[in-house]
């Protein structure tokens, strides 16, 4: 493992800097305990493309999971080439042309709402020996604290709500989407089925296949997973259908982490450290979410001697990480690492302010591979 403790096992000064450095016996921990879910609830799941797209790590993955879900025609066509094993895709609308384009590359397609399954059902028709057709259903129950991730508060565009379904005629629909949950317990999953069950029961009856979505912390430390072996299987006995669940996070969670440089030191009203990396292009989520990320060594302000703000490389004013405190001032050339930065990360990176890319390494017990480097071609290609 890479992390021990507060403490890495990683030579910092050979890695090119930045980089997202992932750490395959951390993936396999992981790997271990969405296995053992799959077997002790009869369930199936899929690697979510959206949190962790790593390629070079699915060789690994797919030995466990049943497959991919997809939200765009090229996460659907990484998930068929690279990945293997079922592909289902969701997308919020699909033109005919991308609709066409997925069709060929899924085996699970879902709709967002009533009108789109409709008015593209004869494009359907031609594939439906081969494809099997959702609806993404919201149950109107909403779990997640941040409303930038919740798909169930009020005015979501996502998912279809019960009073769309009246007098719908389900012919051609195999299967069934909910996605409620953000890093959430199986205690929020029990009372969003609950809510499911309440609303869509007689819905349920007509499928073959219901997908529980993403959002499952499966792998946290403390998660329950017992408990969630046990509503999982009740459920499934309960509606006789097949279970799906798509995570994406929890495949990853704490199987990274990202090495930045200090590259210069200001004082203006506080002490501020100026790193390598941007957080608003490399780690954008610790602005969206927003959250605090860790760093090996640091602690909230107050609790260490030393008291530094960590500010990001490019000309956005907001590109700060936070306030952290260390035991001993901070000196230009200094690493400091990011870490839990494998899912939700690399997937996010942008190239604003021509800022360039983070390298990506895999680490093994017996060593760490420099798996990808980018440079200026990678930002201009982009461009026109």
């Amino acid at each position: 493992m890479i992390l021990d403790g507060n403490t890495i096992n990683l030579d910092l000064q050979a890695l090119p800097s930045p980089c997202f450095v992932v750490d395959q016996e951390a993936l396999k921990q992981n790997l271990a305990v969405l296995e053992q879910v799959q077997q002790d609830a009869g369930v199936k799941i899929l690697l979510a493309l959206k949190g962790f797209s790593m390629f070079s790590t699915f060789s690994m993955l797919n030995k466990v999971l049943a497959g991919t879900c997809a939200s765009s025609v090229d996460e659907a066509r990484l998930g068929k080439e690279e990945f293997g094993g079922e592909v289902h895709t969701f997308s919020p609308a699909y033109s005919t042309e991308t609709l066409s384009q997925t069709l060929d590359l899924s085996n699970h397609v879902t709709f967002n709402s009533v009108s789109q399954w409709q008015r593209l059902k004869p494009l359907c028709e031609k594939y439906a020996q081969r494809v099997q057709f959702g609806l993404r259903l919201n149950p109107e129950h909403s779990e997640v604290s941040t409303p930038l991730y919740d798909p169930c508060s009020s005015g979501s565009r996502l998912g279809i709500r019960k009073e769309s379904l009246i007098n719908f005629d389900m012919a051609g629909i195999n299967g069934l989407h909910f996605h409620t949950l953000c890093e959430n317990d199986s205690f929020a999953l029990e009372r969003t089925i609950k809510a499911i069950d309440t609303s869509f029961s007689d819905i349920i009856a007509q499928v073959k296949w219901v997908n529980l979505g993403g959002g499952h912390h499966i792998t946290k430390p403390g998660y329950d997973v017992r408990h969630l072996c046990r509503i999982l299987k009740d459920f499934k006995q309960r509606h006789n259908v097949e279970v799906y669940l798509e995570p994406g996070e929890a495949v990853a969670l704490n199987a990274g982490v990202f090495v930045t440089t200090v590259l210069d030191i200001v004082h203006h009203d506080i002490d501020i450290a100026i790193l390598d990396c941007s957080v608003s292009t490399h780690l954008p989520d610790v602005l969206e979410m927003p959250y605090r990320p860790e760093i090996i060594g640091a602690s909230m302000p107050g609790r260490k001697k030393h008291l530094y703000r960590l500010g990001g490389n490019s000309c956005l004013a907001g590109d700060v990480a936070g306030d952290y405190s260390f035991d001993n001032p901070l000196n230009i050339g200094d690493k400091l690492v990011f870490t839990d930065m494998a899912h939700y990360t690399m997937v996010k990176t942008t190239t604003f302010n021509g800022v360039r890319l983070p390298a990506i390494a895999l680490a093994s017990e017996k060593n760490c591979q420099i798996i990808k480097e980018f440079g200026y071609h990678d930002f201009k290609n982009r461009l026109s």
